[in-house]
């Protein structure tokens, strides 16, 4: 476990030394694994995490189905919302659902159109970890949205080295820290070996340079 103090010191450090920017940047953490073999499916991680203090820049939310979620959908501002027969039309344009696939972060389903979903867009969204949480009729969908704008999506596949959002420049370093210990709590407590799996943390703004957190 990394103390907020240290985690804070090299989110300070990272921000001072990044070159002067006219705009807001992000802030990213790179996380390298050790003494685990990401081959077996069981030691790779595919976590959605919840950050305290949110990314500080918006995450794209598409979804899919008709009826109520749609409604429910266009009340809570998502980016994307997508009909059956929009479904259909984007198996045949491999290339625009690429694109779809590629400009939206989290995608949520009705369950009624889940079997159009594998068909159809499965093998655009799958490969990019992009797959829709199934939601049955009925549920709102409003907390949930709510929850995902201020998420993570962490999967590793077979690679010992991933890249998280912590945050951005415009928030305070105590804020970002609070993330990021967020996110290394989540990624132990789904490691064999917790901690002992993690070789090291570095921080760093988009054109910034890495800082060392542990």
């Amino acid at each position: 476990m990394v103390e907020r103090a240290r985690i804070i010191e090299a989110v300070k450090t990272a921000i001072e030394k990044a070159p002067p920017r006219k705009f807001s940047e992000s802030v990213d953490i790179t996380i390298n694994l050790k003494n685990i073999d990401m081959a077996q499916p069981k030691n790779r991680i595919d976590e959605t995490i919840l950050l305290p203090n949110g990314t500080g820049k918006k995450v794209g939310i598409a979804v899919l189905g008709k009826g109520d979620i749609t409604t429910q959908a266009k009340e809570s501002g998502v980016d994307l919302i997508i009909g059956p027969e929009e479904i259909e039309r984007l198996g045949g344009e491999p290339r625009e659902a690429r694109t779809m696939a590629n400009s939206y972060r989290f995608f949520l389903a009705d369950t009624s159109v889940m079997p159009q979903v594998g068909r159809f867009l499965g093998p655009r969204l799958g490969p990019r970890g992009r797959m829709p949480m199934p939601i049955p009729s009925g549920t709102d969908i409003r907390p949930i949205v709510e929850r995902l704008r201020n998420s993570v999506k962490i999967r590793t596949k077979d690679k010992k080295v991933f890249h998280a959002r912590v945050g951005t420049t415009e928030m305070s370093p105590e804020q970002i820290a609070e993330n990021i210990d967020a996110v290394l709590k989540r990624v132990e407590s789904v490691l064999e070996q917790g901690a002992m799996n993690v070789r090291s943390v570095y921080v760093k703004t988009t054109m910034g340079h890495p800082e060392r957190v542990v």
